[in-house]
């Protein structure tokens, strides 16, 4: 009995023992745990994109919709001419306001590349798009193209039972005295694509002269480059110089009676651009290269069909809108879009010094 209870309490010592050491390990620190590396800030993201565009209100709105709805990208955009937008990008250089340029002829966008405003890229798409509308430098990328025409009120021509205008010199006809309406090169890249093909045409100093000859017809210079075509449409000028996807969407969709006449000793075009803005919107740099995919695409390519604009599609494998004129139809100049855009800020300091002031609304 003794024994037995002996052997129980030196077995419950053994074990207070036991139980004091491990305690006793237990309170020795564990080694520090070795910091993670540092990890590489991860750039915010968003699930918008802020645009400027030159087109016009109805036709953005049905862009931006078809995009929101393939990427669920929200678009907030701000409508104004090419050359307002230059002018703005310009003057955001340090603290940009926007993420994406969307539109208007390519000369301002080259002279905007060329003035370190926009950001290289290029999408897999450019390989659809034919190679004498691409830039070579990668700042932005063709989405459309379209011609310089006159359109002409028809009410007004038979009134007076005068010839349509057929050529430039045409336009100088005393007739067309204070009829004729055209945007100014200063804040409408229409007006500039105008003033360079007249350049291109001419040489600079015989273009000039013809631009001041024609500022004697002048009724008004607008600031946006389809509003001439508007403004003969309802007939506050006769004649209205524009691009003829313009003129074509204010006769065949809003049902104005005007003709729509090219000049017969040839003339200028745009390639319509897209670009985007360098250090733009903070997170929204992925969202600018997905809409340059998009636009560039077929689908998209297409929808002028449904905005009725009959601008001309890029992509070798898109349908021009039914009515549409293109390119090879009419008599058109070699036009050098980059020279235009490199020049554009001298031409347009000495049409602006020599002939007309930029209108102020």
């Amino acid at each position: 009995m003794k024994k037995s209870l002996f052997r129980v309490l030196s077995l419950v010592v053994v074990l207070i023992l036991v139980a004091a050491a491990f305690a006793g390990c237990a309170k020795t620190e564990a080694p520090a745990a070795a910091e993670a590396p540092p990890q590489e800030a991860q750039k915010p993201k968003s699930d918008t994109l802020t645009m400027y565009s030159a087109l016009d209100e109805a036709e953005i709105l049905v862009y931006l919709e078809g995009f929101t709805k393939a990427t669920g990208i929200k678009v907030d955009y701000v409508r104004l001419s090419a050359g307002e937008i230059m002018a703005r990008v310009t003057a955001e250089k340090d603290n940009p306001q926007a993420s994406i340029w969307f539109g208007g002829p390519s000369d301002t966008h080259v002279a905007a590349g060329s003035a370190g405003l926009l950001e290289k890229y290029e999408s897999a798409n450019i390989a659809k798009i034919p190679e004498t509308y691409r830039d070579k430098q990668g700042f932005w990328s063709p989405i459309y193209v379209g011609a310089i025409g006159f359109a002409c009120n028809r009410g007004w021509f038979e009134k007076k039972n005068l010839a349509y205008p057929e050529s430039w010199e045409d336009l100088l006809k005393p007739e067309f005295v204070k009829q004729i309406s055209v945007a100014h090169p200063g804040s409408s890249g229409t007006a500039y694509t105008i003033l360079a093909t007249m350049v291109q045409l001419k040489d600079e100093e015989p273009a000039f002269e013809y631009m001041k000859k024609l500022h004697k017809n002048v009724i008004q210079y607008t600031k946006s480059g389809s509003a001439p075509a508007k403004n003969a449409a309802i007939g506050e000028a006769a004649i209205g110089l524009a691009f003829a996807h313009d003129i074509l969407r204010i006769r065949n969709s809003e049902g104005y009676p005007i003709e729509l006449k090219f000049p017969n000793d040839g003339t200028g075009y745009e390639i319509g651009g897209v670009s985007i803005i360098k250090t733009g919107i903070a997170g929204e740099e992925e969202n600018a290269r997905k809409f340059i995919d998009w636009i560039t695409d077929v689908e998209a390519q297409e929808l002028s069909a449904v905005t009725k604009s009959y601008r001309l599609p890029v992509n070798i494998d898109s349908k021009p809108p039914e009515g549409a004129v293109t390119l090879a139809d009419l008599k058109t100049i070699d036009y050098d879009n980059v020279w235009a855009g490199e020049n554009r800020k001298r031409l347009v300091e000495k049409f602006t010094a020599d002939i007309a002031t930029t209108p102020s609304n």
